[in-house]
């Protein structure tokens, strides 16, 4: 039988793999129902449509949020994180951070330039392929290296700002009608994958664990996912009501209830995916930081 600290990364490595390839799929599962359909680019317009309303005001502030996301914003934030990770010592996680960074970023790219397309179904308004959201990869990319890199018990607040951040940059790509909710939940969930990833790696490749954590849930870590799950199951309940509302409704989906309802579940939907991919993203951060011996 082996040794407890020898057992502990096997369940934590298989569960990465698991978080991984259902993000992988769920990629996948999302351009295909909401892309490659006429009822699925016909909700997701809906929801782009639906954003026109009330939109002067609600983009004085969405295009604000917008602006931040840049090739230099991304750049500093990277920086930061590599100076962070070497004020604590932790050459490692600067190297997580990268990987998370530019391999979450160069797989939307691909994906949405060179794999994915959009076919030509008659929907009113549709336009080359925009899945996934560029934006919204980067916000949740940069919010997932800063917790990364942060001390532990700063850990929790940068999960819960990290999930309001990409909550707001996913919506304001919709307020803006820059994105449809397809294409800012797939974002999410490449940052998801490249996250998971790199925390099975930090329990497989020596030195790369952080054997500082102590064992255990501190109270934070766990309010912050109770808070984040709860919020994020509430708000996916919302936004099935409403696609599936929508869905039916296809391809009739032309009133002004009609639209609002779509665009109140690709707006629920974001928030939906943020808040549950941070929380899991904060578990396994947590289980890779602490689920190791300590030397």
């Amino acid at each position: 039988m082996l040794p407890v600290s020898d057992r502990r990364p096997v369940p934590l490595v298989a569960v990465s793999a698991v978080v991984t390839l259902v993000s992988v799929v769920g990629v996948y599962v999302l351009w295909r129902v909401f892309v490659d359909t006429f009822a699925g680019q016909s909700v997701d317009q809906a929801a782009i449509e639906g954003a026109a309303y009330g939109q002067t005001q609600l983009w004085r502030v969405a295009e604000k949020v917008l602006d931040v996301v840049s090739v230099g914003f991304i750049a500093a934030v990277l920086l930061a994180a590599v100076v962070i990770a070497v004020v604590r010592r932790r050459w490692e996680l600067a190297v997580q951070a990268a990987v998370v960074m530019i391999g979450a970023n160069l797989t939307t790219r691909v994906l949405k330039q060179y794999v994915f397309e959009r076919p030509e179904l008659g929907v009113p308004g549709g336009y080359g392929n925009t899945l996934p959201s560029g934006h919204t990869t980067a916000a949740a990319s940069i919010s997932v290296v800063l917790m990364l890199v942060v001390p532990p018990r700063v850990r929790p607040w940068a999960a819960a700002l990290g999930a309001l951040y990409t909550t707001a940059t996913g919506v304001s790509t919709l307020i803006g009608r820059w994105h449809r909710p397809s294409d800012v939940v797939a974002a999410v969930l490449v940052v998801l994958a490249w996250t998971a990833a790199t925390c099975a790696l930090a329990v497989l490749v020596p030195r790369w664990g952080n054997p500082v954590d102590r064992p255990g849930v501190p109270r934070a870590t766990r309010a912050t996912l109770v808070s984040l799950v709860a919020v994020g199951v509430v708000a996916g309940v919302v936004a099935a009501v409403a696609l599936s509302a929508t869905w039916s409704r296809v391809p009739d989906v032309t009133s002004r209830s009609d639209l609002l309802t779509a665009y109140l579940g690709g707006a629920a939907g974001t928030a939906a995916a943020a808040c549950l991919a941070f929380a899991v993203m904060l578990g396994l951060r947590h289980a890779a930081a602490s689920g190791l011996p300590r030397t």
